[in-house]
């Protein structure tokens, strides 16, 4: 199993230094990749320009865009943009997308949300369809740059129930998730549920499991500022819920982090667990790389 690393652009204290120094962590740690989410109403940097950068600043780790929420974005113009990280990571580029769920962030885009997974399906063809040299309009010249990875970058899927799952098994090279703590109690069924839905869409190709997790290790509180941070990112779902969640997350310790990595790894067939940081120190940083070191991974 492989272990990556998400930006802590969603985190309080962002500064280019810290961008600086969490890139230099994810090149020089155990780290399999390097990521960054989309929300639109929140602290947050924007995920494309910080995936880009990323991509230019490391030369070792996988960068994803975890996940572009395709009802915001015009198709063409993602394309160029995927394409382009792609260029600059030389074929380093994973694709997560997805139908979205805050409605605030729509309201900001000016974004419909209706039929929301019919939009994800017919832009995932599209992008595939530009990537591999098909005309934006007719007459006009095939979208550029041409991409490093045959094809494109792969597509996962940020789908979670059965009918996206089995929307998602007629494109998607995978599925990327979400466990809380990355419990393998979690993981396991939806790992089954995604290999079912593959083959009940005739696949027989494996689809490839990742999951992010949120973490806090290395500094003073960390329990605290782990439950903030949840908390602070799940507000939008109300009070009740964030306030749940707040409480249920854990992993705010090298010990408590690197001896779930290693039941994750043991007990379910996950290919990569993404740690979601929710603090900017690079004590932070360093702790995790500590973490997945200590961590049996198989």
């Amino acid at each position: 199993m492989k272990v990556g690393l998400a930006l802590p652009n969603m985190a309080t204290g962002w500064t280019r230094q810290t961008f600086l120094d969490w890139c230099r962590t994810a090149e020089d740690g155990p780290f399999s990749s390097i990521s960054c989410g989309e929300r639109i109403t929140f602290r947050n940097t924007e995920m494309i320009t910080s995936v880009a950068a990323a991509a230019a600043l490391t030369t070792r780790p996988r960068v994803m865009v975890n996940l572009a929420v395709t009802p915001w974005h015009e198709t063409a113009l993602l394309a160029k943009q995927m394409a382009t990280i792609d260029v600059l990571s030389e074929g380093r580029l994973d694709v997560g997308v997805g139908v979205g769920a805050r409605g605030q962030d729509f309201e900001a885009m000016h974004a419909s949300m209706e039929h929301r997974h019919q939009q994800v399906d017919d832009r995932v063809a599209e992008l595939r369809r530009l990537w591999n040299g098909g005309e934006p309009v007719p007459g006009a010249p095939s979208l550029g740059p041409p991409v490093v990875q045959e094809g494109g970058p792969p597509l996962y899927a940020g789908a979670l129930g059965p009918k996206s799952l089995a929307r998602a098994a007629v494109w998607a090279d995978g599925i990327t998730g979400f466990s809380l703590n990355a419990d393998p109690a979690e993981l396991t069924p939806a790992i089954e549920t995604v290999r079912r839905s593959w083959s009940e869409a005739g696949r027989t190709d494996r689809p490839v499991f990742t999951s992010a997790c949120f973490v806090v290790c290395g500094v003073p509180d960390a329990a605290d500022r782990l439950k903030r941070f949840t908390g602070e990112y799940m507000g939008i779902f109300g009070d009740e819920v964030a306030g749940l969640m707040a409480d249920l997350a854990h992993l705010s310790s090298v010990d408590a982090l690197a001896e779930t990595l290693t039941r994750t790894a043991a007990e379910t067939d996950a290919d990569e667990i993404i740690l979601v940081p929710g603090d900017t120190d690079v004590a932070c940083a360093n702790a995790l790389a500590e973490a997945v070191a200590d961590a049996d991974l198989g």
